[in-house]
């Protein structure tokens, strides 16, 4: 069974940081696009970042480019999003994901974690 679990989140001040961490089971990352997404309140769900398992490209979404950064430890079967610069327009609720061979899609989205909050305000 896949199971994905995220913590990391909190409330920072714009121009702080945080680090997301999804710790997942069930799934090897050779085999599996790992992903983050967030929903803010009104607001759809949206990709931020993925790593793909068929190369190991990281992918993020325009309005995070330069400030996010997706990684993955394989010994603790960990992903992580470093998020720097953060605004306020980046508060939403971030969701680790995961799918099994997604192949040539960018955005993994057969596994969902429950979900951190991030808050970006002063």
């Amino acid at each position: 069974e896949v199971q994905l679990v995220e913590s990391g989140g909190g409330l920072v001040q714009p121009g702080g940081s945080l680090r997301l961490s999804c710790a997942a089971s069930g799934l090897s990352f050779r085999d599996y696009a790992i992903g983050w997404f967030r929903q803010a309140p009104g607001k759809e769900r949206e990709g931020v970042s993925a790593l793909s398992s068929r190369d190991l490209m990281p992918h993020y979404a325009d309005s995070v480019k330069g400030r996010f950064t997706i990684s993955s430890d394989d010994a603790k079967n960990t992903v992580y999003l470093q998020m720097n610069s953060l605004k306020p327009e980046d508060t939403a609720v971030y969701y680790c994901t995961a799918e099994y061979r997604l192949g040539y899609g960018i955005w993994p989205t057969e596994y969902w974690g429950q979900g951190t909050q991030v808050t970006v305000s002063s």
